[in-house]
């Protein structure tokens, strides 16, 4: 499962279409996925959007959104603050 959120971070996951890649119940996925992981999916998910982000900020200096999976840059930015503490243009420029 994690190849595959890895492989396709951009791609709009759910707990549902994760747990249907991993071949078990939303439930059953959600429990496992915690357990072994240590977080929900979602959270795992958004922690590696970011790590992607940060990469890309410092390399690529563009907007780097809809490459993470944000539809827009302003839900980016809000969740990339949440995340790292500070927006993604100070973080660029830091």
């Amino acid at each position: 499962m994690l190849r595959a959120m890895h492989a396709e971070p951009g791609r709009p996951w759910t707990v549902l279409t994760l747990a249907k890649v991993a071949g078990a119940s939303r439930a059953a996925f959600a429990r496992r996925f915690t357990a072994l992981v240590g977080e929900p999916s979602l959270a795992y998910l958004t922690g590696w959007r970011m790590t992607l982000a940060a990469d890309l900020l410092r390399r690529q200096g563009t907007s780097v959104a809809s490459q993470v999976g944000y539809a827009d840059g302003f839900a980016f930015s809000s969740a990339f603050k949440r995340v790292r503490g500070v927006s993604p243009s100070v973080y660029r420029a830091g």
